[in-house]
């Protein structure tokens, strides 16, 4: 499998942590398309050495459409797992509904 190296503005975010927010935008992707297909996705990513790390997904509804979801299997363990895997970095987990109908998993790591 290829390392995955994450980089901001020209400043690499150490293994632990790039690999945390992977996984956070990755468990952001999949939701989206499990819980919302159709909708809209964007990925926010910023910070900087000797502070945070800040990773945000947010899905929202298409403009004029009706956001609709897909059954869960009901398993329900991504977001579970990814916060105790950013509990683990000393970072901090949220994700929460909006009111347009979309969903919101937001995440700020140490960047030490």
């Amino acid at each position: 499998m290829p390392r995955r190296r994450i980089d901001v503005d020209g400043n690499h975010v150490p293994p632990l942590i790039g690999r945390t927010a992977y996984r956070l935008v990755q468990e952001g992707l999949t939701n989206a398309r499990k819980h919302a297909p159709g909708q809209r996705v964007q990925i926010a990513i910023a910070g900087r050495p000797g502070s945070e790390l800040t990773v945000e997904v947010v899905n929202r509804p298409l403009v004029g459409h009706a956001s609709g979801t897909v059954p869960s299997d009901g398993s329900g363990t991504g977001l579970i797992g990814l916060a105790e895997r950013v509990q683990l970095t000393g970072g901090r987990l949220s994700h929460e509904a909006l009111n347009d109908g979309g969903f919101a998993l937001r995440a700020t790591l140490p960047w030490t």
